[in-house]
């Protein structure tokens, strides 16, 4: 596994990863993981919860990865929202084969 430099927005993270993509799928499931419901939890999208910004990471419109540090120009950069959605589709799967296996 490679060590990457994660920055976006106020999040900087390091993450051992495989590869870039997972790294930055890995960072931004730290940044929301806090402002979720937990699995005992019910999502109530009418009553999200508050995030202050100031105690919070608030992700860019651009996650930048590299392996040498942070701020560095050697990087390797995603659209957050591409990230974001591709994060929440594995979140989706985990959570299907979850209520499956409940089910059995």
């Amino acid at each position: 596994m490679a060590k990457f430099y994660v920055e976006s927005g106020t999040l900087r993270l390091i993450v051992d990863a495989a590869d870039a993509r997972r790294a930055a799928l890995w960072a931004v499931h730290r940044s929301l993981e806090h402002i979720l419901p937990n699995e005992e939890e019910e999502l109530d999208v009418d009553n999200l919860p508050e995030v202050e910004p100031a105690g919070s990471m608030v992700l860019g419109d651009v996650i930048r990865l590299s392996e040498r540090g942070f701020e560095n120009q050697d990087t390797v950069e995603y659209e957050t929202l591409n990230i974001v959605s591709e994060w929440s589709q594995l979140m989706m799967a985990l959570s299907n084969m979850e209520h499956e296996l409940r089910a059995a």
